[in-house]
């Protein structure tokens, strides 16, 4: 599961290299009022709150940082992304079973009925289906400003391996 979001996470960090400031920054009203940028952040914001918290056994996603500097500087962006890749992987490979307690997204009580019972492998999963989904919209929002990502960028690592065995 590691390997997995680490691939993702050098995904984003490649086509942040390939992106102008501009373009990583611009807001396309056609599609959304996020931009590039906007989305990378939210993403970097769940991996962020997941390294900050699952040895704590607690991870607690309503508290993101929401620092609007990754959503408009590229270099920022990618210091952020580079040093979740270097976290992701000191994690220990044997405790992915570690069972966690999750904050419920959202949730206004603070009472224990708030919290979710999860694993870090578990986390691990949502982290890498969440940031493809971001992923996707990024792609989409490139392909509409004429931009084209690679044909690999927001596409699950389940369906990439299927598109490699049908091919």
């Amino acid at each position: 599961m590691t390997s997995s979001n680490v691939f993702l996470l050098r995904q984003g960090l490649h086509l942040i290299n390939q992106l102008d400031d501009r373009l990583y920054a611009r807001v396309s009203p056609e599609i959304t009022h996020a931009c590039v940028g906007a989305h990378l952040r939210h993403c970097l914001d769940f991996y962020e709150a997941f390294l900050r918290d699952f040895e704590q056994g607690k991870i607690d996603y309503d508290l993101r940082e929401r620092n609007e500097l990754i959503e408009t500087n590229r270099l920022a962006a990618s210091a952020k992304i580079s040093d979740a890749i270097a976290r992701l992987q000191q994690l220990p490979i044997d405790g992915t079973d570690r069972e966690l307690l999750v904050k419920l997204e959202g949730e206004r009580s603070e009472d224990s009925s708030s919290w979710s019972r999860s694993s870090l492998r578990r986390e691990l999963q949502f982290l890498l289906s969440h940031t493809v989904h971001h992923y996707a919209l990024i792609a989409m929002l490139l392909r509409v400003q004429g931009v084209h990502p690679a044909q690999d960028f927001g596409v699950a690592p389940s369906t990439l391996k299927y598109w490699r065995a049908k091919a």
